[in-house]
């Protein structure tokens, strides 16, 4: 493989006012050298990946990236701009852009050139160093990790580095002070800003803390977030490098999206205290128990390092300490995942949707599979083929009746999963692995007594619930072994079974039916306002939690044998909405293009093929960069059809599948007419909305042959405001 930056894939002096004009100007070299094969395509893949989480990190730097079936290989290109640009971090615009582009698939070496480059990037002398780099070589050999200038202070870069979480920080450290070093650390590297702990660290800690002071102050880590990318990384080189300057031993394990090495329990059992900066719940934390631990979120131990270390050493001074007797305990300090589902300092009315969509997103691709099974046996054989005999008892090759007997009941299957998935992973979110078991049972005691959906979801709670208790018991270090894999599952179940056979189950069962009957009594006004009430949350965020209650709440009416014709008119309605948003956008994009910068109308040709396909996400690039305007004119529309489509009488047996499932719809035309009623009037208030106001950075129309002309040319590079 070539050399991932060359000076061909820098620009000192940046020309560029927003994001996207940074990015097209970087992707432009990247075209030029054979990298990248279509700059449009791989744009779009860029704005989709920041429309997710904006890349842009304290200190001045952005670091816009994805993987990309347009790239060739990883690639690598850096911009320096003197005004500033912003990419979304919250101490202001950066001036250090490094636009990281990977092919598809290419997971290793996307998270390779991403951690590595996070792990640098801590390094205030690495980044002095770009911020002052005369010429483009010098720069693209600071990065690449060689000595440009002789003085030895680059000792190793991106490409040298074999694995990105067990390089050692790119820009010269002493060794003899890399305190990781000496107790087998996998990540070990320099952080700015950290903050000094002291050296006379308590005398006495758990599990054989320092007791003389022949040796320092020991503390494992565990650093993760939501990507498992660059604040995972960044977190690690932090603590180890406050840890270096306090005279501290700090081990850190980073959870990244590539997996994660577990570090050697033996590390584990020498350390005086324990730290998790996570915004994800942390795996296998029962190897930690019994410590002095410090629990935050990641950008805590990126920002203050040492209080932390301060905080973890006056726990063990104090003599504060987990519980050591859960096995698959998974908390700190009384905490365990059910208490950090959600981020730092969030409540537990938060941190119960966290729980409540675990659920959710594990049990909605049974729903898909399932749903569209049953639904092709419905379209191949007819709405009798649910009383054909079973599969196994009468099968024959050449006749369409048995094939479609056969997809309706492998339909059915997938569907019979719904409920114990939905309780199974609900306990999971809560209780992490230990809660599977009681949850699982829960739910199909849910089904058992007929409790439907509303006992999966009681089931799940209380499953997690049940664990969480259990958890917190002391437990003699001889039975631990035994917790996680018997007592655990065997107590949580019996307890669980209990509550919901005996206490429970009956008073939910009551209230299932009760809703279902409503349901199915719906008719006339009543029916048209639930219609636009499912429109207004299947547009409010998109794939959020919102958008998910409201499929969820569709997808368990028809999860049945035989469902209503009123479930059925609900789930016409929440997929007839939910595919409103993207199709405006790329309607919006195509009939009024000069109101969207280059990025946005590239991300609407996409939006239509995602609006088409019931992919509510497709309108989310454009609700993440205009969102008073967006997301308010798709609720209107939405709740417009949603409204139509229950007015219209529109059924729907299939939970997904937009217009591909088209032909398993009750009145059809009609159905189509609600769709694009609602996509006309979204399309109209966003264009009229957008229309009063200034065009964004870089909304202007296309030049002639299609070219951006805000997009900065090779030969204009003077700074603007950001």
């Amino acid at each position: 493989m070539s050399e991932m930056i060359t000076a061909d894939l820098v620009d000192l002096d940046l020309s560029a006012d927003s994001k996207e004009a940074a990015a097209r100007a970087l992707a432009e070299r990247m075209v030029a050298l054979g990298r990248v094969t279509d700059l449009d395509g791989f744009l779009a893949d860029v704005a989709a990946r920041e429309a997710q989480m904006p890349t842009g990190l304290d200190g001045g730097i952005g670091i816009p990236h994805c993987r990309s079936e347009h790239v060739t290989e990883p690639t690598l290109a850096f911009g320096r701009s003197a005004a500033g640009i912003d990419f979304g971090a919250a101490d202001g615009p950066a001036d250090l852009i490094f636009l990281i582009a990977a092919p598809a698939g290419a997971d290793d070496a996307h998270l390779t050139i991403l951690s590595s480059l996070a792990r640098q990037l801590m390094n205030a002398e690495f980044t002095d160093a770009l911020r002052s780099a005369a010429d483009a070589n010098a720069a693209a050999a600071l990065i690449r990790g060689e000595e440009p200038d002789g003085t030895g202070g680059v000792s190793e870069g991106i490409e040298d580095s074999e694995d990105s979480e067990d390089s050692v920080d790119s820009v010269a450290v002493p060794a003899a002070a890399s305190a990781g070093a000496a107790t087998g650390s996998p990540d070990v590297g320099p952080e700015e800003g950290s903050q000094n702990g002291t050296d006379d660290g308590p005398r006495n800690g758990p599990d054989d803390g320092p007791a003389e002071r022949g040796r320092p102050f020991r503390v494992v880590a565990v650093t993760s977030c939501p990507t498992g990318i660059a604040h995972t990384y960044m977190a690690a080189e932090s603590l180890e490098k406050a840890g270096r300057e306090a005279g501290v031993e700090v081990v850190v394990e980073t959870q990244g999206s590539a997996g994660f090495t577990r570090l050697d329990p033996a590390v584990i059992e020498a350390a005086d205290g324990v730290i998790f900066a996570h915004d994800v719940p942390v795996r296998d934390k029962d190897r930690f128990a019994g410590k002095p631990t410090v629990d935050t979120g990641v950008k805590a131990a990126i920002n203050r390092p040492g209080e932390l270390l301060d905080e973890v050493r006056g726990k063990a001074a104090r003599g504060e300490v987990t519980a050591a007797g859960a096995a698959g305990t998974a908390g700190s300090s009384g905490t365990t995942p059910v208490e950090r589902g959600g981020k730092p300092g969030e409540g537990y009315g938060t941190k119960l949707r966290v729980w409540l969509m675990s659920g959710v997103s594990y049990m909605v691709p049974f729903v898909a599979a399932g749903g569209l099974l049953i639904a092709l046996g419905f379209a191949i054989g007819g709405y009798e083929i649910n009383k054909a005999p079973s599969v196994m008892d009468h099968f024959v090759w050449s006749q369409a009746d048995s094939w479609a007997a056969l997809l309706f009941q492998v339909g059915g299957v997938a569907f019979a999963f719904l409920v114990p998935v939905l309780a199974g992973y609900i306990a999971y979110g809560m209780a992490d692995r230990p809660g599977l078991v009681p949850g699982f049972v829960g739910g199909s005691i849910a089904l058992t007594v007929n409790a439907g959906f509303l006992g999966g979801l009681a089931a799940g709670l209380i499953s997690g619930a049940v664990v969480m208790a259990i958890q917190r018991v002391r437990i003699p270090a001889a039975l631990r072994g035994i917790m996680p894999v018997v007592v655990i599952p065997l107590i949580s179940s019996a307890v669980v079974g209990f509550l919901m056979f005996v206490v429970i189950g009956k008073p939910i069962a009551s209230a299932q039916k009760a809703m279902t009957d409503w349901l199915s009594g719906l008719s006339g006004a009543n029916a048209v306002l639930l219609g636009a009430l499912l429109g207004l949350m299947m547009c409010f965020d998109l794939g959020g939690p919102v958008n998910k209650v409201a499929y969820a709440f569709a997808t368990a009416g028809i999860a049945v044998a035989d469902p209503s014709d009123s479930a059925m008119k609900i789930m016409a309605a929440v997929m007839a909405a939910g595919m409103v948003p993207p199709l405006a956008m790329a309607l919006a994009t195509t009939v009024r293009g000069k109101l969207f910068n280059a990025a946005e109308r590239e991300n609407g040709k996409a939006a239509w093929v995602l609006g088409a396909s019931f992919i509510s996400e497709g309108a989310i690039p454009f609700a993440a960069a205009d969102p008073l305007r967006v997301i308010p004119s798709s609720m209107v529309g939405g709740a417009l059809t949603g409204a139509l489509s229950m007015a219209f009488g529109a059924t729907l047996r299939a939970p997904h599948g937009g217009i591909f499932v088209v032909p398993l719809i009750g009145n059809p035309l009609l159905y189509l007419v609600a769709i694009a009623a609602g996509v006309c009037v979204t399309t109209a208030l966003v264009i009229v909305l957008k229309g009063l106001r200034k065009p964004a950075p870089g909304a202007v129309a296309q030049g002639p042959g299609g070219t951006d002309p805000s997009a900065p040319s090779p030969e204009a590079k003077q700074p603007v405001a950001a």
